[in-house]
């Protein structure tokens, strides 16, 4: 069977919140700040509905058979005024997360195109992602795809 992408129904709900809860135990396993309880993600999930809802964002998925295997979250941001127009306006992935069983198909290479697509739609030309500097895995993968360091966050713990 071959994957599909489709933006994400409310009733894809519980499909991406199994997914975010995979992801912050991954995440967790590399950062001490990440919750471990199912009861984040269903947060996390209802946060970023509102986040995307404001940003002319939305939830992609990608399905093979009926099965949601990754999932994607997609916005449209501003930069701020110091940012020449051109690139001001930009595409964010916001979340990228792809099932373990699945990971080394494509997917996530297909979701990522998805973002350029929806990117160049919206008649913007730059694409924005992030990730954990500890998920050095994902950080290769990006760099694969073309991205390349472009903002350092730094963290103190005080």
């Amino acid at each position: 069977m071959a994957v599909t992408l489709r933006t994400a129904l409310p009733s894809d709900r519980d499909a991406v919140i199994e997914l975010i809860h995979r992801l912050n135990l991954f995440e967790a396993d590399l950062v001490s700040d990440r919750r471990r309880d199912y009861a984040a993600a269903v947060a996390y999930y209802d946060e970023l509905l509102q986040r995307l809802a404001k940003r002319e964002g939305r939830i992609v998925l990608a399905e093979e058979g009926g099965v949601v295997v990754g999932a994607m979250g997609y916005s449209r941001d501003e930069d701020a005024a110091y940012v020449v127009d051109g690139v001001r306006r930009h595409g964010t992935v916001t979340d990228l997360i792809v099932h373990e069983e699945w990971r080394g198909r494509g997917i996530g290479q297909m979701l990522l195109k998805e973002a350029e697509r929806l990117t160049r739609e919206g008649g913007m030309t730059r694409l924005f992602i992030g990730a954990l500097v500890a998920n050095e895995p994902a950080c290769r993968i990006y760099e694969t795809f073309g991205f390349e360091p472009y903002v350092s966050i730094m963290v103190k713990d005080l």
